[in-house]
């Protein structure tokens, strides 16, 4: 019998990794509840939105009425959650979304859950999971160039969006400590691949450079960050759904610490080798698309370096990044130059039309 399970947030970056990676196994039906805020894109699923085992539904997490309603229609066997509010300059400008969708919408979410789950019988409450998705960014930043992010690291959040997930993740391991929601927890490094939305780093870079315009970079360019390509993110979040330990939080890294400006560096070179400057009237006026390298004054509250301790999900479940960064960024980029439409859709809005006519269970 297949493995049903609710995603939340599965028309997101990391969201439409997991439904795509869940429903290329063959072994599971998978719900969508998402509410299609600016970065939720049905146009990254469209290669397994017909499928019979696809299942999507337009619901605010913050609504219970409607969040309870999916539950009852669709009777998972796990949920997956993922929907989040989750740009940094965002949650500066306006904390108030991620006040909401963050806490409030997990507040709501882990009720809804827990009284679903007290409805199943009793080998069903057990093998039931409540999987949440967080971020290294809960953890703060590090002091030294060694140390890094274990499981036991203490909270220390910088900005409203990581004290927004601080603020779930505990509220997750309460339920499960109070009422014995069985949960696992993960917190992962930075993401980066296909699908990802614009205002991302990467993605921004890649499309900026193609535009020829200014590469910003906050500061001198030395922040570090551990970089994990989204489909071995994926992979690993469906190992610790299906073989973590109830109530252990798991970190997920990928083994790829980069200064910013490194990063910036490699999808420069990367570009000036699969279009060369020069062959088009965007880029005529540089030899290498590092001139376009434009140093910006620092966002507040920068956070100068995260590295993850991914230990124990390699000793405990057997999972490690099969990308390193070398071959990952090879890849994002050449799926940025080759799938045009999708990000030129995003760029100029149209991906909210196709929205319009994306069907709701």
């Amino acid at each position: 019998m297949k493995q049903r399970i609710l995603v939340t947030g599965g028309a997101g970056f990391i969201g439409s990794a997991v439904v795509r990676h869940l429903l290329t196994s063959g072994k599971c039906i998978v719900g969508n509840i998402d509410k299609l805020t600016y970065a939720g894109n049905t146009e990254s699923l469209a290669s397994i939105d017909s499928t019979d085992d696809y299942h999507f539904f337009k619901v605010d997490i913050c609504d219970r009425a409607g969040v309870e309603d999916v539950f009852e229609a669709f009777r998972p066997d796990a949920i997956m959650h993922l929907a989040a509010e989750s740009h940094v300059d965002r949650s500066i400008d306006d904390p108030s979304a991620f006040i909401q969708t963050n806490i409030i919408g997990t507040y709501t979410l882990l009720e809804a859950a827990r009284n679903y789950w007290r409805t199943l019988g009793l080998e069903t409450q057990k093998t039931f999971r409540f999987h949440h998705i967080s971020t290294d960014e809960v953890f703060g930043d590090l002091e030294g160039a060694e140390s890094l992010f274990t499981e036991l690291t203490p909270y220390a959040p910088s900005s409203p969006y990581s004290a927004s997930k601080a603020a779930s993740d505990h509220l997750v391991h309460a339920w499960h400590r109070t009422y014995g929601l069985p949960i696992v927890v993960t917190n992962c490094s930075n993401n980066y691949g296909p699908f990802h939305f614009p205002e991302k780093l990467i993605p921004h870079v890649i499309l900026n450079a193609l535009q020829g315009k200014p590469l910003p970079i906050y500061g001198d360019g030395s922040q570090v960050r551990d970089w994990l390509y989204v489909e071995d993110h994926a992979r690993a979040l469906v190992k610790v759904l299906n073989r973590g330990r109830v109530g252990e939080t798991y970190n997920i890294g990928g083994h790829n610490e980069k200064r910013n400006l490194e990063v910036v560096e490699v999808i420069c070179d990367l570009l000036d080798e699969y279009v060369p400057p020069g062959k088009s009237s965007a880029s005529e006026n540089i030899s290498s698309y590092r001139e376009l390298i434009t140093f910006v004054i620092d966002r507040s509250g920068h956070d100068r370096r995260y590295a993850i301790d991914a230990s124990k999900i390699k000793n405990e479940l057997g999972w490690v990044p099969e990308e390193s960064f070398e071959t990952g960024i090879r890849k994002t980029v050449e799926w940025y130059l080759e799938n045009r439409q999708w990000w030129e859709s995003v760029l100029n809005g149209d991906y909210r039309l196709a929205r319009l006519g994306t069907s709701v269970e």
